[in-house]
């Protein structure tokens, strides 16, 4: 496992990497600046491709090119050469592997809000088709690369992130926000031998670029983790319902459905309610819906080639739904499961396999449960 160091920056101010390369930090945008040059490879607004410049630029503006190199040109570097990336926010922090140092900028629209003294919900106020999470990078290598060993870190970099975040199986709703917007910028140093800064007749340092890899790889995967802890970003049951559009006021709807000889009244709903919520609290309940969601995804994808929801024989469904029901009130929730995995009422019917039984058994449980009381 590799070191790591972290650096801390104030709100406003400059600090070193080295002995030449500068953080300047003002009220409009962040300046990462080399009197002897970068050669970079970035994706930016202003600059993207590859370039030998002296300031990488992220600055406070709109995604218009005009706009960002007014912004970038604030820090009094017109005169220099410079790469300029808009962003609607710069919060950020820095980590160091050895020669490898890595930026992370963090825009983010999602906030955990209390559901319940027990459950937690993400939520937005943009509203999930307009909120983004972008995690984003500067990465800079403390070595003399070619543009060719550039661009393969570039893609080292765009890959492993996607393959990180892809792992962490995050809701859907979440997913889809997630990096709209993100940015990347590969720097390394510049020979400054010569009379001019010439990459075509450079000389380019000599290393093990498999072991370049496996460090860089392991540190963007350990910096996406420090991401989201920084943001505070978890995600809990609610979430994943949110994400198979499970909301609760359909399962109350559901599990009243099959209810006789009672008046259906508000008050009966909220009981409902809060016997759904509490259950979903249940560190048991949550971990056979979340088996039946996992399950779900794999056969939805064709994951587990000897998976396939229309085999004869398959009925660990009806088993975790079995253990959901009972989880909640025991043997009499089991019993009244039966019912409620057959007629399927409101909700339950439009879901697929695993998760229909699993929400069955949810549901007859809290319904066994509010009437035993």
């Amino acid at each position: 496992m590799i070191n790591i160091l972290y650096v801390i920056i104030n709100r406003f101010g400059y600090h070193m990497i080295n002995n030449n390369i500068n953080i300047i930090k003002k009220d409009y945008g962040i300046c990462i600046s080399n009197p002897n040059h970068f050669l970079a490879f970035s994706d930016f607004t202003v600059g993207d491709g590859i370039d030998i410049v002296e300031n990488v630029n992220i600055v406070n503006a709109k995604d218009d090119f005009d706009a960002t190199a007014k912004r970038a040109e604030a820090f009094n570097q017109s005169q220099g050469s410079y790469i300029a990336q808009a962003a609607d926010g710069f919060d950020y922090f820095e980590n160091s592997y050895g020669n490898l140092t890595i930026f992370t900028f963090l825009s983010n629209d999602i906030v955990l809000q209390d559901f319940t003294d027990q459950l937690k919900v993400a939520n937005s106020q943009k509203g999930f088709a307009d909120a983004r999470i972008n995690l984003s990078h500067v990465v800079y290598i403390d070595k003399l690369l070619s543009p060719r060993d550039l661009l393969k870190i570039f893609k080292i970099i765009t890959n492993i992130k996607a393959k990180v975040l892809a792992n962490m199986a995050l809701p859907f709703h979440i997913q889809n926000i997630l990096n709209a917007d993100d940015f990347l910028a590969v720097l390394s140093n510049v020979d400054v031998s010569g009379e001019s800064l010439d990459i075509n007749n450079a000389e380019f340092d000599e290393f093990d670029f498999e072991e370049l890899k496996i460090q860089i790889e392991e540190a963007i995967e350990i910096t996406l983790e420090d991401a989201f802890e920084k943001l505070g970003l978890t995600f809990g049951i609610l979430d994943y319902l949110v994400a198979e559009g499970i909301l609760i006021g359909d399962l109350v709807e559901a599990g009243l459905e099959l209810v006789s000889d009672v008046e259906v009244t508000d008050e009966l709903k909220s009981k409902m309610e809060a016997q759904i919520l509490k259950s979903l609290a249940d560190i048991n309940v949550i971990a056979l819906i979340v088996a039946a969601l996992r399950t779900e995804q794999d056969m939805a994808a064709n994951r587990i080639r000897e998976l396939d929801v229309n085999a004869q024989g398959l009925y660990s469904d009806d088993v975790l739904g079995l253990a959901v029901s009972n989880q909640i009130a025991g043997t009499k929730a089991t019993l009244k499961f039966k019912e409620y995995d057959e007629a399927k009422p409101g909700i339950i019917y439009g879901l697929p396999p695993m998760l229909n039984d699993v929400f069955a058994g949810l549901i007859a449980g809290c319904v066994s449960k509010i009437f035993e009381e």
